[in-house]
Formats: structure tokens, sequence, C-alpha cells
């Protein structure tokens, strides 16, 4: 195995990972602005009004992308095992 290989193994792994992640942190972004925006135009300034919208919310995406997440996953692991039998 050369470094041409090993650097398109790592870029693959890294594009996967954004994708299976990139979903949930915008989730959570955009839960985190709503919250945000609230507070500042009611002035309530809540801790716990940060932070159990933004749970839930993340939860819940984490339900609904998993079998997505799951498929890119496995494609990136049968990549990766297809490349190991073949031997490069």
């Amino acid at each position: 195995m050369n470094e041409v290989e090993i650097l398109d193994i790592t870029r693959e792994a890294i594009f996967t990972l954004l994708k299976v992640v990139t979903p949930v942190l915008l989730v959570a972004l955009f839960i985190g602005l709503f919250i945000g925006i609230f507070q500042a135009l009611t002035q309530i300034q809540e801790m716990t009004l940060a932070f159990v919208p933004k749970i839930l919310g993340v939860f819940i995406a984490l339900i609904l992308l998993f079998p997505f997440m799951l498929n890119q996953m496995r494609n990136l692991s049968t990549t990766l095992l297809d490349k190991i039998i073949n031997g490069g």
C-alpha cells in the first residue's frame, strides 16, 4: 500500500464522517439559533431552556437519520474490507 492509497482512504473516511455528522449538527445549530433568538426576544435566560430542546432535537434527528448514517458507514466499511481482501 502506497501513500496515494492511504490518502485516498483517509479522504474517503473524512468525507463519510462529514456526511454522517453534518445533519445532526445542523439540527443542533438551528435549534440553538432558534432558542437563542427566542431568549433574546423574551429576555428569558434560563439555562435549561437552551439545553433540553437541543438534546431532544438531536435525539430525534439521530433516530430518524440512523438508517442513512448506518448505510454510509456500511458503504465505507465494505469499501475498506474489499481493499483489504484484494490487497490494495
